[in-house]
């Protein structure tokens, strides 16, 4: 690649690295640019691009520095795993943007089914932890989104108040497509749009958010444990959680 003629470009895939040789770092200095729309990363002085082959270019030089940085932190072979800020500013570019009506209305179908509303009939343990740490939520939701939510045991689905979920709506319509990306992450992680938003509104901390989103895994764990891979799966899902909710603060910032 180095003697071609056309400047090679690099990307990161979002797939998992699993089973598969991870490539060589090819490049010795990581740099940021200011460009007309944004502030791109640069290996070498070539541009990073997506996996649909855009330039990667970022909102604000804090969230370029931050990508960057995880350039920077690669060692003799490129890991994506390490990179979920990459990865997630790929998925923005290639996914998010020019898209953002689906993308908030993913995000919106959570909302009409969200993790919180689904109480456990038993056991009472089970029960009191949920609406200890889930009823505060019902009420962020009503407090501050406007949107009182209706409560469901089991498996029952409950319908969600037309006017509750167009107010979420109109809360989701005040985010740019960086922030939906980030959005759309802690949703799918967490399995609720409250909590994604409830992040993006600074009411509770990512820390806080992940704590509120285990309620049921927690319980199952101080009951019957918890083994390797399955500890391994929620530091993987804490990983992407944590760089979704870091890339909406620095868009923020």
């Amino acid at each position: 690649m180095k003697g071609s003629a056309r400047a090679p470009v690099a990307t990161v895939a979002n797939g998992g690295t699993r089973g598969r040789s991870l490539p060589k770092r090819f490049y010795k200095e990581v740099t940021t640019k200011s460009e007309g729309e944004g502030v791109s990363v640069r290996l070498d002085g070539k541009p990073v691009r997506t996996p649909a082959k855009a330039p990667l270019i970022l909102p604000n030089t804090a969230l370029a520095e931050a990508v960057a940085a995880e350039w920077r932190a690669q060692g003799e072979r490129i890991d994506p795993e390490t990179m979920p800020l990459t990865k997630l500013a790929n998925s923005t570019i290639d996914g998010v943007r020019g898209r953002e009506d689906a993308v908030l209305g993913d995000i919106l179908r959570y909302a009409g089914s969200d993790l919180v509303c689904y109480r456990a009939e038993g056991p009472p343990g089970l029960a009191v932890a949920q609406a200890k740490h889930w009823d505060p939520m019902l009420d962020f939701a009503k407090d501050r989104l406007a949107a009182p939510l209706r409560l469901a045991q089991g498996v029952v689905p409950a319908e969600q108040p037309p006017a509750s979920l167009d107010a979420i709506k109109g809360r989701l319509q005040t985010f740019d497509a960086w922030e939906l990306g980030a959005l759309h992450a802690l949703t799918g992680v967490a399995g609720s749009a409250l909590l994604a938003l409830a992040v993006a509104l600074k009411h509770l901390s990512p820390e806080q958010a992940w704590e509120v989103a285990h309620v049921d895994e927690d319980w199952q764990i101080s009951q019957w444990g918890q083994d390797e891979e399955a500890r391994i799966k929620r530091a993987n899902r804490w990983r992407d959680f944590a760089a979704a909710a870091h890339m909406l603060k620095l868009r923020q910032a």
